[in-house]
């Protein structure tokens, strides 16, 4: 396919996106699609590692994510990070305050590539310390390539939509996510929730890990109180068996202690 064919091929398949959908829902396509977006998309198909767009799965704070094919026909996911004033102002603190992207400065499209890059880089650590998330497979200035979860009908679930057969053990799921996160992956997802959890066949797994902080970050601590909190909140709510916000914080911690 040559480089008009190409492109006429993704204008063609955000014309499509667009359609039926509301002026507040086409804005936002056209936020996710700008020109160098488009550009990006064309260098990632050319290359090899997508070869069709399909149709949204699911939009968030700073970008949409869209069910995607690769070569052989597969399921991919493909996460786009708005390149909009809003994003950028609701990304920045994450990424100032990484010690991985200390003294980085640079104009807002600069910074919105600097948060793909963080999440590919936290969902790699996350993967190596075998914490249940989308396997990375590539990112590329604000479009980040990963596993697709779900099936032929569509996304898993997120957690707080399953009706769950064993909450204790889930929840006991979720928890060794906050304590081999921190201890193994030494990162702090930050913002962990029935929303950021999707359920596969009856397995949770971690996504939306852009604003996951490293081990070392000065509010590491307080960021992993949050999690267990919310994690704690929820799984309350379901009748599960809950372990006390310390317990739980001292067990991440226990190795950190034990080195010092």
């Amino acid at each position: 396919m040559s480089y008009d064919e190409m492109y006429s091929y993704l204008e063609a398949r955000v014309d499509a996106l667009k359609t039926n959908k509301t002026g507040d829902e086409r804005q936002t396509v056209d936020e996710v699609f700008d020109k160098q977006t488009l550009m990006t998309l064309y260098d990632l198909m050319t290359s090899g590692v997508i070869d069709s767009v399909k149709f949204p799965i699911s939009t968030g704070k700073e970008g949409n994510v869209f069910y995607a094919e690769d070569e052989d026909g597969d399921p991919i996911a493909l996460k786009i990070f708005r390149t909009s004033t809003s994003t950028f102002k609701h990304v920045r603190k994450y990424i100032e305050g990484d010690p991985r992207f200390k003294g980085l400065t640079g104009n807002r499209r600069k910074m919105i590539y600097a948060w793909a890059n963080k999440e590919y880089r936290n969902l790699q650590r996350y993967y190596d310390a075998e914490i249940p998330v989308p396997e990375p497979i590539t990112f590329s200035k604000n479009c980040l390539v990963m596993e697709f979860i779900g099936d032929e009908y569509g996304p898993s679930p997120q957690l707080k939509d399953v009706v769950l057969e064993d909450p204790d053990e889930t929840y006991d799921e979720i928890i060794s996510f906050i304590i081999d996160g921190y201890r193994d992956a030494h990162l702090v997802h930050g913002d962990m929730s029935e929303y950021n959890i999707l359920m596969m066949d009856g397995q949770p797994i971690l996504i939306d890990c852009g604003q996951a902080m490293t081990a070392d970050h000065f509010n590491s601590k307080e960021l992993l109180i949050r999690d267990i909190e919310n994690v704690n909140r929820f799984f309350r709510g379901r009748g599960a068996d809950i372990i006390k916000t310390e317990v739980i914080l001292d067990e991440a911690l226990k190795e950190e202690e034990d080195e010092e």
